[in-house]
């Protein structure tokens, strides 16, 4: 197949042309480097805590169990993106007391890991913050859009993600219908 030119030469590089050996590659690379870019904001702004965004997504799922603690496996699994060492990780975040480990009582090898009031504050600090960084990524589209392509995301995962997965079809929809019609209020 014939490399698909999908990008004008960038300014000030008229030599650069873009091109790529199929739609399926213009759309991984695309993938790619909206990542990069959107991580970029995220690792400058978590710095600013001597957090990761790794960390931070632990210490939301660690929120979000209501002060029951997690199995460090069952933690790995839930995160956004694999962390081959769960361990190191809240190492980490237990020496700056805002996670804890304890052990199972009905399995020795199981290591559970809570989180603290120091933790809990953090997000509570965070919490605007976050929204703020996320609005510098993605405010500048519409509701409608940030819809459609959360969908076209899960279309793109879909094959790869497995049966329990959270990020399974359907996670989103609910919660644009909302932020549309309060996008739509505040237009009015």
């Amino acid at each position: 197949m014939a490399p698909v030119p999908v990008a004008p030469n960038p300014p000030g590089d008229p030599a650069l042309h873009l091109r790529f050996d199929s739609p399926e590659q213009a759309v991984y690379l695309a993938l790619w480097r909206s990542y990069d870019r959107l991580r970029g904001v995220e690792e400058e702004f978590f710095a600013r805590w001597d957090l990761t965004a790794q960390q931070y997504n632990v210490l939301r799922l660690l929120q979000a169990r209501g002060g029951e603690p997690l199995a460090t496996q069952q933690l790995a699994q839930r995160m956004i993106s694999r962390a081959p060492d769960i361990t190191r990780m809240v190492d980490k975040l237990e020496r700056r007391g805002l996670a804890e480990r304890s052990g199972s009582v009905d399995d020795r090898r199981t290591v559970l890991v809570g989180i603290t009031s120091a933790g809990l504050q953090l997000l509570d600090e965070l919490a605007g913050p976050v929204q703020a960084m996320h609005r510098a990524q993605a405010g500048h589209l519409s509701c409608p859009e940030m819809r459609a392509l959360c969908v076209l995301l899960e279309r793109v995962r879909e094959p790869h993600e497995a049966e329990s997965s959270g990020w399974r079809r359907g996670t989103f929809p609910d919660m644009f219908a909302a932020a549309s019609a309060a996008q739509e209020r505040s237009q009015e």
